[in-house]
């Protein structure tokens, strides 16, 4: 074999070896094999297994086209744009191996990332893009979570039996199987097959992480689709309804691996609550606890400002920030005309872009916030950015408003592009990460942790991971939760007034006025989310509550 990918020798308490299947990975900017925080969590994940040295490699799928660029159309509104990728520093393994989908032969080219290229566990990426295949079977590649139903269900089976197929072509022990998310279900029918037909001797090796409450992150498909795709592997119709998997002809994925795994964990102590709800009535099912989602550390801070944190030296900190918000506002500058002044209160909202996640709460009582951005004494900058899903065009409408609301202000910038990179500018030369979503459906948000990291101070619906880590007024902001039996204009009037009450009651104040005040917040901010929401401890923890525990 013409490559190695035992880089380095585990370290005795992370022996056990396991494998970690993502239908997405954040590793590096240069490599666009993600769309958002699922991404985001799985990258910080494999850099502190890197650090680590723990036994576990990822698996993912090489998409040709990315997810998408999010680009400009002539009057500054979103445009998708979808350009192939090439990777100088992904290795073919030389492994071509089939799969079945749709009863057909498919041949998958494994190939591989090296740990020491961006400091990240070992990482195969699996493609179909290649010349063996017909047309359509190269397509299954092409482009992360694909609109067509039958596409993504094949992406599905490719992540699923592909990572196993792979495992066993490369003679690799593996204890542990990890779906993150369900997206690689298929994989439970490639164990089952591959363990003689014994659920339980699946159950003893595939552990599970469910990231969402929504309908969209759970998906639920007609048992007759898949089972026409190949979905079940050799399995016939009476032996897959004999796994008690098939609820009124349909099969969701999330109900289904946690069926099939040992344990599974929700990525929160307030998800796991909610999974609990949502599925701990149906029998069959793992036990499911909570693991908090963290993001790396090494990675995602400034080295100047935590050094300056750690010195205790309030002028080198408040220089520092003042340099970062600048070289944010270099690339505002950059992208919209829009020159930002790094002495005024700057606020970012910036995420995967979802309806629910209410990206425009903060614009819903209009005038108050308009009087906000343009008071020439204590003004609020505010920033936007993110990518909604290419063909959710009711995400790219809100987008796009923000743009057209905002265009007269010369307080307000609203970006493209958000990869790793811009994330990573926002979070340092922001003062404010507002994070408002409909509660409780967001799962974790990992963004404010990085944000936090880089002295952004969390203004926050109490949703996710916020509630193990706030504290209002000392090391965040909190926002009024509107009752949950209220209609959804209920809410947003209530808790978008609670946004702006708290801006400008307490932390515009605070900003101009008392900066000492508002420094110790933010120092609070940086010394508050290590280690705890760093993700070292989330990686021992997997090992220690999952990989190990039997």
């Amino acid at each position: 074999m013409a490559f190695e990918f035992t880089s380095y020798t585990p370290a005795p308490e992370f022996a056990t070896p396991a494998a970690y299947f993502s239908m997405e990975f954040a590793l590096d900017q240069a490599l666009k094999t993600y769309s958002g925080g699922l991404g985001f969590l799985a990258g910080s994940h494999m850099r502190s297994v890197y650090e680590l040295k723990q036994n576990v490699i990822g698996i993912s799928i090489l998409w040709s086209f990315g997810y998408y660029d999010q680009g400009r159309n002539e009057d500054q509104t979103m445009r998708a744009d979808f350009r192939q990728k090439h990777y100088s520093f992904l290795h073919d393994t030389g492994l071509t191996f089939p799969i079945t989908i749709h009863n057909a032969q498919v041949l998958v080219r494994a190939l591989y990332l090296a740990p020491d290229t961006f400091g990240t566990a070992p990482m195969f990426f699996l493609t179909t893009d290649i010349p063996e295949n017909d047309y359509l079977s190269r397509t299954i590649s092409h482009h992360l979570y694909e609109a067509d139903t039958a596409a993504r269900v094949a992406q599905s089976i490719l992540l699923g039996v592909g990572g196993g197929k792979l495992l066993d072509l490369l003679g690799r022990h593996t204890e542990v199987y990890h779906l993150n998310e369900g997206h690689g279900l298929p994989l439970a029918f490639y164990l089952y097959d591959k363990f003689g037909r014994d659920q339980q001797k699946v159950r003893d090796h595939l552990v599970f992480t469910t990231h969402t409450p929504e309908l969209a992150g759970n998906e639920e498909h007609p048992l007759d689709l898949l089972y026409k795709m190949s979905f079940f592997g050799t399995l016939n119709l009476e032996q897959v309804r004999a796994l008690g998997i098939v609820e009124n002809e349909r099969v969701n994925y999330t109900l289904t691996a946690l069926r099939f795994a040992r344990i599974s964990n929700g990525v929160s102590k307030v998800h796991g609550k909610v999974a609990n709800e949502m599925w701990g009535h149906n029998e069959g099912i793992s036990p499911i606890i909570a693991i908090t989602n963290s993001q790396n550390g090494t990675y995602w801070r400034d080295q100047p400002l935590h050094e300056a944190l750690e010195a205790n030296d309030d002028k080198a900190l408040v220089a520092r920030k003042r340099e970062l918000k600048k070289q944010l506002f270099d690339i505002v500058a950059d992208q919209t005309g829009t020159l930002l002044d790094p002495d005024a209160l700057t606020l970012v909202w910036a995420r995967r872009f979802a309806s629910y996640k209410r990206a425009d709460l903060i614009l819903r009582d209009f005038e108050r916030f308009r009087k906000l951005v343009t008071d020439s004494e204590r003004p609020l900058q505010v920033i936007w950015a993110g990518k909604p899903y290419p063909k959710d065009y009711g995400a790219i409408g809100v987008f796009n408003s923000l743009i057209e609301k905002t265009k007269h202000f010369n307080t307000c910038a609203v970006l493209t592009g958000y990869e790793l990179a811009l994330s990573a500018a926002m979070k340092k030369g922001s003062d404010l990460w507002l994070n408002t979503p409909r509660f409780p459906r967001e799962a974790s948000g990992t963004s404010g942790m990085t944000a936090a990291m880089n002295g952004s101070i969390s203004l926050s619906i109490p949703d996710g991971w916020i509630p193990e880590f706030a504290r209002h007024g000392e090391n965040s902001f909190l926002l009024p939760l509107a009752e949950l039996n209220e209609a959804d204009n209920v809410k947003d009037d209530l808790e978008a007034k609670g946004v702006l009450d708290v801006l400008e009651n307490e932390i515009i104040p605070l900003y101009y006025d008392a900066p000492e005040k508002f420094l110790a917040i933010r120092k609070a901010a940086m010394r508050d989310v290590e280690p705890e929401f760093e993700s070292g401890r989330m990686a021992t923890e997997y090992y220690q509550r999952m990989y190990d525990a039997k």
